[in-house]
């Protein structure tokens, strides 16, 4: 490992216009990376965050809470493909409720928020160069959404990806697009900074940004969260949920020892002796959302300050170039998680929120759950359980896991799982149209292609 690695990384990130915070972040990054740094935060370095302030227990007069909510700015990540589920466009523009995509649901919410607290709320997306176009496409259907001064997105950057044996980007001719990789999304930061998106919500009169990934429909925009926001003063601050069995693999918040402050340590900054106090939900009693709020003025001081490198926590990433070719060269992708802004600021404080904040599509069976009639979207756009508790639903990975065979094994639509307790599908089944499931069901794998007919009753 040498400068002549950095070199030619900066060289290829000018050549591509990269912009210069985001080159300056990332030679912060390829230093640590040559020291040795593995990001990994170990468990006597910690210790657990046990009795953060909830939400059912805040009292802040409505006047505050439509005050705050009126100097709040929605920032949603949209640069995802949803790759997992085979897609290659932006996850958001999958349709998720009728013919309603994430994004269109995310702009009633907007809408309805503004019309209730008579407050402009803008919307801001951060899209990779793959959803750019398509977003703004679709948002350009609705001329009502823009905010005068303020644009609908910004750029999240791109970095190369550096071979694991000497840390120097990999070139792979097969498919040039895949010598590149975003920065995690702790880039949201850099790239606010950078394109001046943070400089104009600022000069339109906005105070605080509220942040969350466009797949999580749960977070929508919450007048009361901003007033106590707002009223405690925080710089910044996380949501979070109490842990379930289900959590034990997300993010959680703890109090470092050495300064005292919160920070989010997450799987990949996990030893693996130290996996079972992570994934110990009474250890580590709440998981981190990804729902974030903080203060635009003080994201500005502390940017300028730090010039443009925040210092967030290292994510050693490694990885095969071409993700489908596993004997492709290995490579190492520079990241680090937006949550990690956390410890940046002093004061920074976390609150816990109801579960229903929390409803990420990750998987076609968060999908099916979320398109189904165990949920419903209210008046204000944002889906409720329509039930006491969620169906668990497990559908065969072999059959179910690219939208497309999903699309067609669902040809009516999901079945009613008002009903249901859980729903497991083994093998290749179709599902036909008026299909309900009650209580426990379990479809067994018979050897070749299935179907439950139209109008079946699955129970028991």
């Amino acid at each position: 490992m040498s400068d002549a690695g950095l070199q030619a990384a900066q060289d290829k990130m000018r050549g591509a216009g990269v912009a210069p915070a985001a080159i300056e972040v990332f030679t912060h990054y390829y230093r640590q990376l040559e020291e040795g740094a593995t990001g990994l935060i170990r468990e006597d370095s910690i210790r657990p965050l046990l009795d953060p302030p909830r939400l059912e227990e805040v009292d802040v007069p409505e006047e505050v809470c439509r005050e705050a909510l009126g100097h709040t700015a929605v920032i949603k990540l949209n640069g995802g493909l949803g790759t997992s589920m085979g897609m290659d466009r932006a996850k958001s523009l999958l349709p998720v409720r009728d013919a309603r995509t994430f994004l269109d649901v995310i702009v009633e919410q907007v809408r309805a928020a503004r019309a209730r607290y008579g407050v402009r709320l803008p919307l801001v997306t951060m899209n990779s160069f793959r959803t750019r176009v398509d977003t703004l496409a679709a948002l350009s259907s609705y001329p009502d959404l823009p905010v005068a001064g303020l644009p609908l997105d910004f750029l999240q950057n791109s970095e190369p990806k550096l071979r694991a044996d000497d840390l120097t980007p990999v070139t792979w001719p097969a498919d040039p697009a895949l010598e590149w990789c975003p920065p995690g999304h702790g880039d949201l930061y850099t790239a606010i900074w950078a394109s001046g998106v943070l400089d104009a919500l600022l000069d339109a009169g906005f105070r605080y940004a509220s942040t969350s990934n466009s797949d999580n429909l749960g977070a929508a925009p919450d007048a009361r969260i901003a007033g106590w926001f707002a009223a405690s003063g925080a710089p910044y601050a996380a949501e979070l949920c109490r842990r379930t069995a289900a959590d034990r693999k997300g993010g959680h918040l703890a109090v470092r020892c050495a300064d005292g402050r919160l920070i989010l340590r997450d799987t990949a900054q996990t030893a693996p002796e130290d996996m079972g106090y992570f994934t110990d939900t009474e250890q580590h009693p709440y998981f981190h959302t990804n729902n974030l709020w903080f203060d635009l003025r003080a994201l500005r001081a502390e940017l300028a300050a730090r010039r443009g490198v925040l210092g967030l926590p290292l994510i050693r990433n490694e990885k095969t170039v071409d993700p489908a070719d596993p004997t492709s060269p290995r490579v190492v992708q520079i990241e680090s998680a937006m949550g990690a802004a956390i410890e940046v600021f002093e004061g920074a404080t976390a609150i816990v929120v109801p579960r229903a904040r929390f409803l990420p599509v990750k998987t076609t069976t968060d999908l099916l759950v979320l398109r189904s009639d165990a949920y419903a979207l209210g008046a204000d756009a944002t889906p409720r359980l329509a039930v006491g508790e969620a169906p668990l639903v497990e559908l065969d990975r072999a059959y179910f896991t690219t939208i497309g065979a999903f699309d067609r094994r669902f040809p009516a639509g999901p079945p009613s799982l008002r009903g249901a307790t859980s729903l497991s599908v083994h093998g290749d089944w179709t599902f036909g149209a008026g299909v309900v499931v009650r209580g426990d069901v379990s479809l067994p794998d018979e050897g070749g292609p299935r179907s439950v007919p139209d109008g079946a009753i699955l129970s028991g």
